[in-house]
């Protein structure tokens, strides 16, 4: 059984999803939801630092790899992560 609910938006932003009628936002919507939830399982399942410590460790994650990169390495792996983000996104909504 599923629920309707109503999400209010920018104007601006209604605009510029008017533009790819072809996206099922009502998909994408309830992807970035559910994504959304399981983060926030995840993080309280993590309770204590040490904990989250742990959980890094267990999955082969350092000390050494927790140091801040330069910004601008920090801003290239974001462009990156947001294009590769996109490109999920839009093969989801293709395949319809």
């Amino acid at each position: 059984m599923s629920v309707n609910i109503t999400v209010r938006i920018p104007r601006r932003l209604a605009e510029k999803m008017k533009k790819h009628r072809e996206i099922n936002w009502s998909e994408v919507v309830r992807r970035s939801i559910e994504e959304y939830l399981r983060r926030l399982e995840e993080v309280k399942r993590l309770e204590t630092p040490a904990e989250l410590l742990e959980e890094l460790h267990s999955l082969g994650v350092g000390v050494e790899d927790l140091e801040p990169l330069p910004p601008d390495t920090e801003e290239k792996y974001y462009r990156e992560m947001v294009a590769e983000e996109w490109r999920r996104v839009r093969s989801t909504t293709q395949a319809r």
